[in-house]
């Protein structure tokens, strides 16, 4: 916990070091909503109900690495702190692990591809994957505790991250087309797209640094290392890191189920798969753009309040699209308005999750940045992984043959349940949570608290 409510911060040139740690991440995970099933299904020759099984499992092996990473991000002790050495020295692995992820043997039969995609699939999320976000994500709250700051943090940190998205959705598929349009293609992009994550991560490294400390670290010099059930059970003391956990699964089950869909979309319904770049870059331009006027509103509004609204605007965005009939001008009109409506969630949804850390120590006196962060990714990892399987799920009740020229009705159907109506759903769960959200009002009073411990420590001392 920091002694001061202002610390000193670089502003600038660290908020976008910070930032460009999740367009390295985004490399990745983009990739694997957007394209990896597609690439599955179309280039590998890999049934989608076996992918989607393998990484609806996955997921619960991924969830245990979470929280043994967040552990070992708490009691990491080094020179560079607590998260910033997991980020320099994951980076390469991090690079490697993508590239063999898009390199299934092609020649191979059904099972030993399955075995590849199920080796090469957790390699990436359980293990590289989670050993390079969870210290990421408990970076913000180690940089600052102001809680202005956070929310300007979580804006850069969503700038790069549409950013990263962007990039992916934009050049993955023309990249695929100029090296051969095959399933080599894809091999090749992603080791020049593992090369940018590379240099992204050590920017994120060498330029930020981590100033804040718990009460206990400033009251001690001895180990004062929270053990590990102590910090699950003060978690599920904190209804505020339980509502945001809830909110990352449900979100990222929906990323997982939308963002995977949206090449069948453009390809099966629109007729034209490029049409993805279309679709994708004017959301995440709008998304971008949309980022730079949200931290005056989130001043004056609250995180709680500008995260609801986007919402709503989530959702008019996706019931124009639904009732498009595939006009290019709604489905331009949709993309702005979702694109406005991420915005918001985006430059929030993070600081938010910060400040539960901090009403987390000040409800049960434990200070566990490297936990709360590593159980939000377990959360919304295991709806990302649930949403994956859920979309190959559809998709095969649908009957969607990869490699057939035209798809049923009931095909196109599913596309259509897996693209709009989910989401909806989702963003109308979203604001019934956030109806008993209330910690932006508390957040002042807690922080005074906290201090108020500090100084009192240090006179009986």
């Amino acid at each position: 916990m920091a002694q001061q409510y202002s610390l000193n911060f670089k502003k600038l040139s660290e908020r976008l070091a910070y930032g460009f740690g999740d367009f390295g991440c985004n490399i990745i995970y983009t990739a694997m909503s957007a394209f990896l099933l597609f690439y599955y299904t179309d280039y590998a020759g890999v049934s989608a109900f076996a992918v989607g099984t393998i990484m609806m499992v996955s997921r619960l092996f991924d969830g245990v690495s979470d929280i043994i990473m967040g552990v070992i991000v708490d009691r990491t002790k080094s020179k560079y702190g607590k998260a910033r050495p997991w980020i320099l020295r994951m980076c390469i692995p991090f690079a490697i692990s993508g590239v063999l992820l898009f390199s299934v043997p092609t020649s191979w039969a059904e099972t030993p591809k399955l075995i590849y995609v199920f080796i090469t699939y957790n390699l990436v999320s359980t293990v590289v994957y989670t050993a390079i976000n969870v210290p990421y994500s408990a970076l913000n709250a180690l940089m600052t505790q102001n809680p202005y700051e956070r929310s300007v943090l979580s804006i850069f940190r969503n700038l790069l991250a549409t950013a990263g998205t962007l990039t992916i959705n934009i050049f993955t598929l023309p990249l695929v087309e100029f090296f051969g349009n095959n399933a080599l293609a894809w091999t090749k992009t992603f080791f020049i797209f593992g090369i940018v994550a590379i240099i992204a991560f050590l920017y994120t490294f060498w330029g930020t640094s981590e100033r804040v400390k718990s009460v206990a670290q400033l009251q001690s010099t001895e180990n004062n290392d929270v053990p590990v059930l102590v910090g699950i059970k003060a978690l599920f003391k904190n209804k505020y890191w339980i509502m945001m956990t809830g909110m990352l699964a449900l979100f990222f089950l929906m990323y997982a189920i939308n963002g995977g869909s949206t090449v069948y979309y453009a390809k099966d319904i629109l007729g034209d798969k490029n049409l993805v770049g279309t679709i994708n870059g004017i959301f995440n331009i709008v998304q971008i753009c949309g980022m730079f006027f949200i931290a005056m509103m989130i001043k004056k509004f609250g995180k709680r309040n500008i995260f609801a609204l986007g919402l709503v605007l989530d959702i008019i965005g996706m019931l124009i699209l639904n009732y498009s009939n595939g006009a290019m001008s709604l489905i331009i009109i949709s993309s702005i308005i979702r694109g406005l409506g991420n915005a918001c969630g985006g430059a929030t949804m993070w600081a938010m999750v910060s400040d539960t850390i901090d009403y987390g120590e000040w409800k049960t006196g434990y200070r566990t940045e490297g936990l709360v962060n590593s159980a939000c990714s377990f959360g919304w990892k295991i709806g990302n992984g649930i949403g994956s399987a859920l979309l190959g799920l559809i998709l095969e009740a649908g009957g969607y043959v990869g490699t057939a020229i035209t798809q049923t009705e009931t095909a196109l159907f599913s596309i259509e349940i897996c693209f709009i109506w989910i989401p909806i759903a989702i963003y109308v769960i979203g604001l019934v949570i956030m109806s008993f959200y209330h910690l932006d009002k508390e957040f002042p009073a807690i922080i005074r608290d906290l201090n108020n411990r500090i100084i009192k420590q240090t006179t009986i001392k």
